[in-house]
């Protein structure tokens, strides 16, 4: 019903039910994904997967050297009970992105297709846009499994290529919309600080008896949403015992985020988060 093949017209034409969309909206995407490409059961209330709703982008939420997060919102028009807002991270082209770093992270990822191993390799274009779809699907993987076990990160609701869907973190009133701010940009009392760095330990730890360390730790991908923390930009999540990376990671995780609050007064010690963290972890 959204598109036909005009006789008359070589070109697509727009179906009338095209038309009534503006330029910044889209049909849900929700069923045309697969299966396994939609976020864990049992899903957040708010998630609307009504095949009538509109996704409407909404603008910027941040631009960054791999990707950019827009805020779109996901709504059944005239029902106001079926409507979310959401963060649209989509991944960007690896022609436009530097592979440096990607190694330290993929060191325990493997490639089943030999033809995507070559390009890989190669770092040919066919194999930056396999990198990017990785770093996709290892961050909507991740963000379902740190989610069902209780990590404070976003709920996944769906990966559709290089764009992962998930929970908008922040306030809204219907009009206006605000992101919750990264934890750099904070000043936090006393209180809320020790009560932060427990909720900290706490992700840190979870993550450690899974298995795994953040990798790239730090209060710029951590968000202060009220009096809650919750932990952003997981595609590089490490496996700390395949990747041989991992404890130096896992260190360097416990450096940056014990720098952070003991600067702000706070007696946070690295190492000795470093060990607990590794005596959960084995």
């Amino acid at each position: 019903m959204r598109r036909h093949d005009d006789t008359d017209d070589a070109g697509p034409v727009t179906g009338v039910l095209d038309a009534a969309l503006a330029e910044d909206q889209r049909w849900s995407t929700w069923s045309a994904v697969e299966k396994g490409q939609r976020g864990p059961e049992p899903r957040p209330e708010w998630v609307v997967t009504a095949d009538a709703a509109v996704d409407t982008e909404l603008g910027v939420l941040k631009t960054g050297k791999e990707a950019d997060v827009f805020l779109v919102e996901r709504a059944v028009p005239g029902d106001d009970a079926r409507r979310s807002l959401l963060a649209a991270k989509r991944y960007r082209d690896l022609d436009h992105r530097a592979f440096r770093r990607d190694t330290v992270y993929t060191e325990d990822r493997r490639v089943r297709r030999t033809r995507d191993r070559r390009a890989l390799d190669r770092k040919s274009r066919y194999g930056r846009q396999v990198a990017a779809g990785q770093w996709a699907a290892a961050e909507f993987a991740a963000l379902g499994e740190l989610w069902s076990a209780g990590v404070p990160v976003p709920y996944p609701v769906q990966i559709d290529g290089n764009e992962i869907l998930m929970e908008f973190v922040g306030t809204s009133d219907g009009t206006v919309h605000e992101a919750a701010p990264r934890l750099a940009r904070t000043r936090p009392d006393a209180d809320l600080l020790a009560s932060w760095w427990d909720q900290v330990r706490d992700a840190m730890a979870v993550l450690a008896r899974l298995g795994y360390t953040h990798g790239d730790l730090s209060p710029y991908n951590v968000l202060a949403d009220g009096d809650r923390l919750v932990v952003i930009d997981l595609p590089q999540v490490v496996d700390l015992v395949a990747n041989p990376f991992g404890t130096e990671l896992l260190l360097r995780d416990c450096r940056t985020m014990a720098a952070w609050f003991a600067s702000r007064g706070l007696d946070a010690d690295a190492d000795e988060l470093f060990a607990a963290l590794l005596a959960q972890a084995w």
